[in-house]
């Protein structure tokens, strides 16, 4: 299984971020190690190595045929379900990294840093079309500690999932199992110990877990 992810996907969070609104020229793609993955509302546990552990909510889609090389018209094929995922970032080392110009494999990729929500299959969400996420959208938001922090709308992506999954299988072959966290919208921000976050996908709650 692989899990990859992707960077400055919403504009408003390049903004938080960076301080300034732009579209990168390609999808900023990292992946993170199998050991990242926590799901089963199982505890996040904040590393003691970091000043700053931020949460970045991220609508995920689970890849469910093997593909190389997609066209972007038959990308909507390849997932099945989506869900409500958190791309745990430690912000201090990722500054160093950008600074530097260096990899995020740490920053983004230890272990516990993608956690996931349950499943719930595209079907159930509304007809799967192509194209349906550039005309509708899904939506997905972040509570912490009962209180919104973060939404977002796939209809607001730079780059919308089918391209992305276009995109990937240009360099890596997809494979049944993959998971693809497709970005942030604005509202990032640390976690503490004893937080509570929640993630909602349209009405569903599908993610539920304590920061210890």
């Amino acid at each position: 299984m692989k899990i990859f992810g992707v960077g400055m996907n919403y504009i408003q969070h390049n903004k938080e971020l960076d301080g300034a609104l732009y579209k990168p020229e390609e999808p900023v793609i990292f992946t993170k190690a199998d050991s990242a993955l926590l799901k089963d509302h199982k505890p996040f546990f904040i590393p003691d190595w970091s000043s700053r552990v931020d949460y970045e909510a991220e609508l995920v889609v689970r890849i469910c045929r093997l593909g190389k090389g997609i066209p972007v018209r038959f990308a909507h094929r390849y997932y099945d379900a989506m869900t409500v995922g958190i791309d745990f970032t430690a912000r201090d080392l990722q500054e160093k990294a950008r600074q530097k110009g260096l990899p995020w494999t740490i920053c983004k990729g230890f272990d516990g840093s993608a956690v996931i929500g349950e499943w719930v299959e595209v079907e159930a969400i509304g007809e799967k079309e192509e194209g349906r996420d550039e005309k509708s959208g899904y939506h997905f938001h972040l509570d912490l500690n009962g209180q919104t922090v973060q939404q977002g709308n796939t209809v607001d992506m730079l780059y919308s999932i089918d391209e992305l999954i276009a995109y990937i299988s240009q360099f890596f072959t997809l494979k049944t199992g993959d998971l693809l966290f497709t970005g942030t919208p604005a509202g990032v921000g640390p976690v503490s110990i004893d937080d509570h976050l929640e993630g909602w996908l349209e009405d569903r709650k599908v993610l539920d877990f304590h920061c210890k």
